[in-house]
């Protein structure tokens, strides 16, 4: 069995979250017409990413009936969605990821793990990770920053998840680490990794929303215009790509104690650690070495 996922690549309205449901009401109907099981939104979406909304009222984690017009869409269309917010949790404030499901209420599934700098005086970071299951795979969560540690999907793949998802926004000159931290968060741990970002807005968030196969291949993406990306995911390529690709397979839990020699050149400062050696100081190691 595949499951199809939708990842947004769209613009949310600092502190409009009236707004910001409404357009992602209106993102769940067009995946919707497309077959789509499952979508994914951007960070803070329903909130926008901002520093003044972020130190303001904030939805309740506790009621949430703000959640209305998204679940509305949801149970209309019968797709699961993701959806990251700005929350107020009463005693901390969190970067969550919210899971609206049809006919049930909503479930405050995960909060961001790894904290930017910037949010680390407004926000508390989580402490576990979350994994649901939608037809036969496994979808683990993840917001931004997280996605920058590969312990992290790591871990959710060792719990059993096929598909490492992310909600982010990233600022401008943040393209090339963006792409190759999803492409390798996918190969190193043979699963599907789905990321969907924020894009224009005051802060002029350059999106990125892609999905990449369990080779690190980029399969479907949005451009740079808001848009959705869409894939239909396959355990079974997960199960072949682990058979050819065997890093997943083949690491070691335990490496051992980690040795080392030095400094062979006698008690040089640690800023100078970069210089490269002199003529005779190799001459010396390569007679030591033998």
């Amino acid at each position: 069995m595949t499951l199809r996922i939708a990842t947004v690549q769209a613009e949310a309205m600092p502190g409009d979250l009236d707004a910001n449901l409404s357009r992602a009401a209106g993102w769940i109907e067009r995946a919707a017409a497309q077959d789509v099981d499952v979508i994914v939104f951007p960070e803070a979406f329903t909130t926008g990413y901002d520093a003044a909304v972020f130190a303001g009222a904030l939805p309740d984690a506790a009621d949430t009936r703000w959640l209305a017009t998204v679940q509305q869409a949801v149970d209309r269309t019968g797709i699961v969605a993701i959806l990251n917010t700005a929350l107020d949790r009463g005693d901390r404030r969190t970067l969550t990821d919210m899971i609206v499901v049809p006919g049930d209420p909503p479930v405050v599934a995960y909060d961001k793990q790894h904290l930017y700098d910037s949010e680390r005086t407004v926000f508390a970071a989580g402490d576990a990770g979350f994994s649901f299951a939608v037809n036969d795979l496994r979808l683990a969560l993840s917001v931004c920053y997280d996605a920058n540690f590969p312990e992290h999907a790591a871990a959710a793949a060792a719990a059993g998840a096929h598909v490492y998802v992310n909600s982010g926004a990233y600022f401008p000159g943040g393209a090339h680490c963006r792409d190759l931290h999803y492409a390798a968060r996918a190969l190193d741990n043979g699963v599907y990794v789905v990321f969907s970002g924020l894009v224009g807005g005051t802060s002029h968030f350059i999106g990125g929303s892609a999905i990449f196969d369990p080779k690190g291949r980029r399969i479907a993406a949005v451009g740079d215009v808001e848009g959705l990306a869409i894939a239909d995911l396959d355990r079974d390529e997960i199960v072949r790509t682990r058979d050819n690709q065997r890093m997943w397979a083949d690491r070691r839990s335990e490496l051992g104690p980690q040795h080392t020699l030095g400094p062979l050149t006698g008690a040089a400062p640690d800023s100078e650690w970069r210089k490269p050696p002199s003529r005779r100081t190799r001459a010396s190691a390569r007679t030591a070495a033998t």
